[in-house]
């Protein structure tokens, strides 16, 4: 299936930064509100379904025998046509 980017954004923050644009994206999730992402005059507004099917991948690039690139990723996925995600299992991040 072809895949539209709407919006992306890739810049170095401090971890405190992070977290609190995070903490964001939590805290509008918790009031069932829309998810606006904004960078220089690019924006766009989501909004998550009560039940989104949030994936969480862990990855190293880079040759096998020497240090790479190591990365989290954080995604959360719906059916535009207004379904509800999909059960994958239970998670844990400690």
């Amino acid at each position: 299936m072809p895949e539209e980017v709407l919006f992306k954004s890739e810049s170095e923050h401090s971890r405190s930064e992070i977290a609190s644009l995070l903490r964001r994206v939590a805290d509008n999730l918790d009031d069932g509100e829309a998810i606006t992402l904004k960078s220089g005059s690019e924006s766009v507004t989501l909004e998550p379904p009560a039940r989104p099917t949030f994936e969480v991948k862990a990855e190293r690039e880079g040759p096998t025998d020497a240090p790479g690139e190591l990365s989290v990723e954080f995604e959360l996925e719906w059916d535009e046509a207004g379904g509800d995600g999909g059960d994958g299992g239970s998670l844990e991040i400690e």
